[in-house]
């Protein structure tokens, strides 16, 4: 008569339950290191994004003023807020632009506002001076690092 158990020499298959609880357990602490992580690593990229699009307002206004012996509005300058820009901050002047200044602005919204607080707002002027809102240092949240 054949036995139903299985003998000594065979081996098992699958995993046992403690098996499988580790694994999770690895999974899981693995997980929140790398989730706010990779949370960090968007923030910094949409600022990134942000930054260059206002170095790229500052360049139109220094074209324009050449042309127009003034710094201009955004309409002045046909610019729009591309959609990229547009989701995670509102791009605007801090005041009207005047003949001899002007300060652009990226105000962050939403999840990028409580995700950045230590930057906050980014400002770009007319003699090219980068600064923050934040309690960070403006050559960090620039990204001169």
């Amino acid at each position: 008569m054949r036995s139903t158990m299985l003998s000594p020499s065979v081996p098992a298959h699958g995993f046992t339950l403690i098996e499988l609880m580790i694994a999770v357990a690895i999974i899981a602490i693995l997980s929140s290191v790398a989730y706010p992580s990779y949370q960090a690593y968007v923030v910094r990229n949409n600022r990134s994004v942000a930054a260059a699009y206002l170095v790229e307002v500052a360049s139109r206004q220094h074209q324009y003023r050449l042309d127009a012996r003034t710094f201009g509005t955004a309409g002045d300058l046909g610019i729009s807020t591309p959609a990229e820009v547009g989701k995670h901050y509102t791009i605007s002047f801090a005041a009207t632009p005047t003949a001899t200044t002007f300060t652009a602005q990226a105000v962050p919204k939403g999840s990028q506002a409580t995700g950045d607080a230590k930057c906050g707002t980014l400002k770009l002027d007319q003699t090219g001076t980068k600064t923050i809102s934040g309690t960070d240092s403006a050559a960090d949240c620039w990204g001169a690092r």
